[in-house]
């Protein structure tokens, strides 16, 4: 589809340095004029008529635009749509964010993980609820939390500054685009492939041609089984063109998971259960509560088993084995908490598992004994 005249002529004076740019950056081969241009447009018009519909999409609100890509960090974005309507609901803006609770803001993002994210963004309103959201990368990058991708998706779909995000998806489209075998797991492989990223940038809208790429990776180009006859890119992919697309991207180095079995105790009196509450100076999730193991208490006796579950945590895949119990004469460092006051309260992913295998547990009694 050939440019207006007013799209060719914006590109054209970049064109000539963004040419250099990937002769200088890539061994692996060179995209021509034409290609940078066959891209930009392709990418476009794909995007345009096959995005998904996402609450976030459907704003140039910063401070909305900012939630979205911080829960989206390590997130499934089927998972974070109730999250972000939910705590917009809750948080509408920078001053109702910085005002909250500490308590209120955690049982929000509860689900989510990584809650640093969480304390990151109350820090960051607080620096905002008089001068509201800068409309600059440098300042944007300077608030705590946001790192480089984070900054240019929020400074290009916000305010159509052109900078490039590059996140997991958008290196791996990268890396077959260009059959480029850098490892995208690496500092400098990173930074190689976000130069790259600003070379191929559409100036013009920055914003769309991000969220393109971002959507092309998570859609089309994924990481097994890409599916490059519908993709928009797949007339200049490298990669395509070999054969050789489910060799890239190159990572190395990586973690293996470590499997790990734990016993977690459901002591229930009543309406109450037995929790203890991580302290402030917790490395992981502090002011979270969790269900007490054996070490908060030595003395508790399994009764019976309840179930198991699974929970993986970056290169941990924890195998939960939940039992009802009774704690001995020592509580330790654990507190009754009312069962129907969980909902408001931090509470761990885990302890929402442990709750749903315990609802799931009664139900089925429930239908055996009306059978009965």
């Amino acid at each position: 589809m050939p440019l207006s005249g007013s799209k060719k002529s914006s590109r054209q004076g970049s064109l000539t340095s963004i040419d250099a740019e990937i002769r200088q950056r890539t061994s692996q081969g060179v995209l021509s004029k034409s290609e940078i241009e066959e891209l930009q447009t392709a990418l476009l018009t794909w995007f345009d008529r096959n995005k998904r519909d996402l609450p976030w999409r459907r704003t140039k609100d910063p401070y909305s635009i900012w939630i979205s890509e911080i829960m989206l960090q390590q997130t499934r974005v089927s998972a974070v749509v109730p999250f972000y309507e939910r705590f917009l609901a809750r948080f509408p803006d920078c001053r109702a964010l910085a005002e909250a609770p500490e308590d209120d803001l955690l049982a929000h993002w509860a689900g989510l993980g990584y809650y640093h994210r969480a304390r990151n963004l109350q820090k960051a309103a607080k620096e905002l609820r008089e001068s509201g959201f800068p409309a600059d990368y440098t300042a944007i990058r300077a608030l705590p939390g946001i790192g480089e991708y984070t900054s240019a998706a929020i400074a290009s779909i916000a305010f159509e500054l052109p900078h490039a995000s590059v996140d997991g998806n958008v290196l791996r489209v990268l890396s077959r685009l260009f059959a480029d075998a850098t490892d995208i797991g690496s500092g400098p492989g990173r930074k190689h492939f976000t130069k790259l990223a600003e070379a191929l940038l559409a100036r013009d809208r920055p914003g769309a041609f991000n969220q393109g790429m971002m959507e092309l990776g998570a859609t089309i180009c994924l990481p097994k089984n890409p599916q490059c006859l519908v993709c928009p890119g797949a007339s200049i992919c490298r990669a395509r063109r070999s054969g050789r697309q489910n060799a890239f991207p190159v990572k190395l180095g990586r973690m293996k998971m470590v499997e790990e079995r734990r016993r977690l105790f459901w002591i229930q009196q009543e309406q109450r259960l037995l929790m203890w509450q991580r302290p402030q100076e917790s490395r992981l999730m502090p002011g979270f509560w969790e269900l007490p193991e054996e070490a908060q208490l030595p003395e508790a006796k399994a009764s019976r088993p309840v179930g198991t579950f699974r929970h993986g945590i970056t290169f941990h895949n924890y195998r939960f084995e939940l039992y009802r119990a009774d704690a001995g004469n020592l509580i330790g460092p654990c507190k009754w908490v009312p069962i129907d006051a969980l909902e408001q309260m931090p509470v761990s992913t885990v302890v929402r598992k442990a709750q749903r295998l315990i609802a799931g547990k009664a139900a089925h009694h429930a239908a055996k004994t009306i059978k009965i």
